[in-house]
């Protein structure tokens, strides 16, 4: 049995086993001379283990360790978009890092180790694996948050991102303590025969509650996004750009699992829940966006926006609805791949720049990357035909289709007020006060192969999605059902 078990969580004994030796072998050999080759190394593996996590495992689940790790479509699609986007971050921040003199030996090391953490949450089926790999997620993004040691807003960005977070932790551990009392059971397969809309105790309800609240806190579901915009403009660029990323993916994942793994009969009750949430963090982000002068804040509070569009999908507390949150992550984690690269690109003799005007007349200087990032923004505002478009149709389709059409009529109404800020962007690029002089011209050649590659998907995935509709509706039906 034990073979059998560790066959189907050798994807991540893998990355957690190379991550440690890489460990050891950088201490024993050149420290952060060692970490250049450690980034691409890294990121190579996870390229490799996103093939073949996505190539390997049939139609039927896979149960290990009587239930508490499940490997399935919906997992598996998770965890390709997890370590693809984790191995592109990687990749874009070398050059960063290195320029910054702050490329240490650790850096790829924690990611490893936070992608292993986000693997377990997506694959959870017990309460004991959905805390151990998120602890093992956060306690590697407290320390890259911090990476930048001699920064006092990198410092107190780790310092508030620990501190909100154990906060979170503790809501999400005491929820799960009152379901495991109210359920006798930590199997998710357990908690769903307990907690059905007949037999869903006061005890069980405050559980998914507090467990709910814990999770909000690692998507930035609006109440709980208070660290998101001081994390996103106190830590280095590109580790802001991985946490817009794969920890996303992985949150909304462990999100639908619990929702539907171990609380899928009593979806009336949930369903309240999760609409409140994606309708203030819609709002709060459109909104609180608006008089953002750093681009990086401005990111934070757009992917508060975005966490809100995809819980949408979740409300509707139907298979298209998951169908369509999954849609919705993979369009989302494309366009803040190349979001960034262009972000890391922004620099002056050498130094990062964040401030938005500075893009003045930007188009002037460099017309190929000002072209790229107005298909990235007008994709992000969702406008038409461009593939975040789709993401957000879907989405407004799977409320709709859920019975929460003040949801979606929120939502339209959410996606006109948040295209202000990305037009605005726009505005200076192509129109504004001449600011040429701000920025440096060329770039590393990775950040721009990042950066094209992603507006061009924004254009021609209009056609088919490159199979992620598919594979999104392949997983739905494995959660669901």
């Amino acid at each position: 049995m034990i073979s059998a078990d560790l066959n189907i969580i050798l994807p991540e004994i893998l990355l957690a086993v190379i991550a440690m030796l890489a460990l050891v072998g950088a201490v024993y050999t050149g420290k952060d001379k060692a970490a250049p080759l450690l980034v691409w190394g890294a990121s190579g593996l996870m390229l490799l283990m996103a093939i073949w996590v996505g190539t390997t495992g049939g139609p039927e689940p896979r149960i290990a360790f009587h239930g508490m790790f499940v490997d399935d479509a919906f997992s598996r699609f998770a965890k390709v978009a997890i370590l693809l986007s984790a191995a592109a971050v990687l990749l874009m921040s070398e050059g960063y890092m290195k320029r910054h003199n702050i490329l240490r030996f650790e850096y790829p090391v924690l990611v490893l180790l936070g992608v292993v953490g986000m693997m377990v949450m997506v694959s959870a089926g017990d309460l004991i694996t959905l805390y151990m790999g998120l602890e093992l997620q956060s306690l590697a993004l407290y320390v890259v948050a911090a990476l930048r040691r001699d920064s006092e807003k990198s410092t107190e960005a780790g310092l508030k991102y620990f501190v909100l977070g154990a906060l979170s932790s503790g809501l999400l551990l005491y929820g799960a303590s009152l379901v495991y009392g109210y359920s006798g059971t930590t199997l998710f397969s357990g908690i769903i025969a307990a907690a059905t809309e007949d037999r869903l105790s006061v005890g069980l309800l405050i559980g998914l509650v507090l467990m709910m609240s814990g999770l909000a806190f690692k998507v930035s579901a609006v109440p709980f996004h208070m660290w998101t915009p001081d994390v996103y403009e106190g830590s280095p660029t590109p580790v802001t750009a991985f946490f817009a990323t794969a920890p996303k993916v992985a949150a909304m994942g462990l999100f639908a699992r619990l929702l539907f793994d171990a609380f899928g009969g009593a979806i009336a009750d949930w369903s309240q829940v999760v609409a409140v949430l994606s309708l203030l963090s819609m709002f709060l982000g459109s909104i609180a966006a608006i008089g953002q002068k750093d681009i990086k804040r401005l990111m934070a509070y757009s992917s508060i926006t975005h966490m809100g569009y995809a819980l949408m999908g979740l409300a509707a507390g139907t298979e298209f609805g998951v169908q369509a949150m999954l849609v919705y992550m993979a369009i989302y984690v494309t366009m803040n791949v190349g979001t960034f690269a262009f972000i890391l690109s922004m620099t002056r003799d050498g130094q990062p720049v964040s401030d938005i005007d500075s893009l003045g007349l930007y188009a002037k200087k460099e017309p190929t990357r000002a072209l790229a990032m107005l298909v990235l923004l007008f994709s992000l505002a969702g406008v038409p035909p461009l593939v975040g478009f789709f993401g957000k149709l879907y989405v407004l389709q799977a409320a709709y289709g859920g019975g929460l059409v003040w949801l979606a009529v929120a939502g339209v109404i959410a996606s006109v007020i948040s295209a202000y800020y990305y037009l605005r962007i726009v505005y200076f690029m192509y129109f504004g006060e001449d600011r040429t002089d701000k920025l440096d011209a060329g770039g590393s050649p990775v950040l721009w192969g990042f950066l094209v590659a992603s507006a061009a998907i924004m254009v021609v995935g209009v056609v088919n999605l490159f199979g992620v509709e598919g594979a999104a509706a392949s997983a739905a039906a494995t959660l669901v059902n």
